[in-house]
């Protein structure tokens, strides 16, 4: 009886430690997985892209579509200074001040970087050594 005891305990301590070894190749797996994801996020997709495919989409989908707009008897067309010249004085200018006048030279999405460089360096490598320093207690934990 006593030798059933341990040989279970044994089995379970294998099952435990391949399980542990097998959660951590996961996760170091999942972590490749993220990092290339988001390198590829940051490296390769563009907001031009973006905005491609979803013209694509809505073409796409606007050929699906089977209602025809038409214009209403009786309407008046609108222009932009008749919408903008309408209201007092203050209104005026500033609807005129805002209007835009053509198309922007630059990506609507044009960001500066949240961190500069050195910044954005050693927050990531302070994120490193906490993910070590917990790693680390893990396997203290399961010694």
């Amino acid at each position: 009886m006593q030798w059933e005891s341990q040989a279970t305990d044994n089995i379970k301590g294998r099952n435990l430690t391949m399980s542990s070894s097998a959660e951590s190749l996961a996760s170091s797996f999942v972590q490749e997985i993220g990092k290339a994801g988001s390198k590829f996020i940051q490296e390769e997709l563009k907001m031009k892209s973006v905005y491609d495919y979803m013209f694509h989409l809505l073409y796409q989908y606007g050929k699906l579509l089977k209602y025809k707009p038409t214009v209403p008897e009786g309407s008046v067309e609108v222009c932009l200074e008749t919408m903008a010249c309408s209201g007092t004085e203050l209104e005026k200018t500033f609807k005129m001040n805002s209007m835009v006048s053509g198309p922007s030279d630059t990506s609507p999405c044009t960001m500066p970087p949240p961190y500069d460089p050195t910044t954005l360096q050693s927050f990531l490598e302070r994120k490193a050594n906490l993910t070590k320093q917990v790693e680390r207690w893990e396997a203290s934990e399961n010694t």
